[in-house]
């Protein structure tokens, strides 16, 4: 398999992981870290279909950027992993509807631009 396959496919396995995630916590509500109900907390968060198919998808992504590590330089490797940070903005913004700065928009930007000078390196 070619090495920038398994670097896109770790960095969709990301995505999906963490839009699962965030989908599962949003169901959950906000999360206050209180003793007295921690067991509580925990047990929903364990229990959530959502959040325990974001980490196992998790783990799978994992699985497939091990294998990148195992043959490119780290140096080349993860600035491509940085595409995730792009794409999760747009899906927060497109589908979470979160609400999105100009400040934000502009950081991101900053890293797509680093992702094509580390590809063209």
């Amino acid at each position: 398999m070619a090495t920038w396959f398994l670097i896109f496919l770790a960095t969709i396995f990301g995505i999906v992981s963490q839009t699962m995630l965030k989908y599962g916590m949003n169901n959950l509500g906000p999360v206050t870290l209180n003793a007295n109900q921690l067991p509580l907390i925990i047990w929903k968060i364990a229990t959530s279909p959502l959040v325990i198919g974001g980490l196992i998808i998790y783990g799978s992504g994992t699985f497939f950027w091990l294998v990148t590590l195992s043959r490119i330089d780290l140096s080349m490797a993860y600035p491509f992993a940085s595409l995730s940070h792009a794409i999760l903005f747009l899906v927060g913004w497109l589908v979470l509807r979160e609400k999105v700065s100009p400040m934000r928009a502009g950081g991101v930007s900053l890293v797509c631009l680093g992702i094509l000078m580390v590809a063209f390196s």
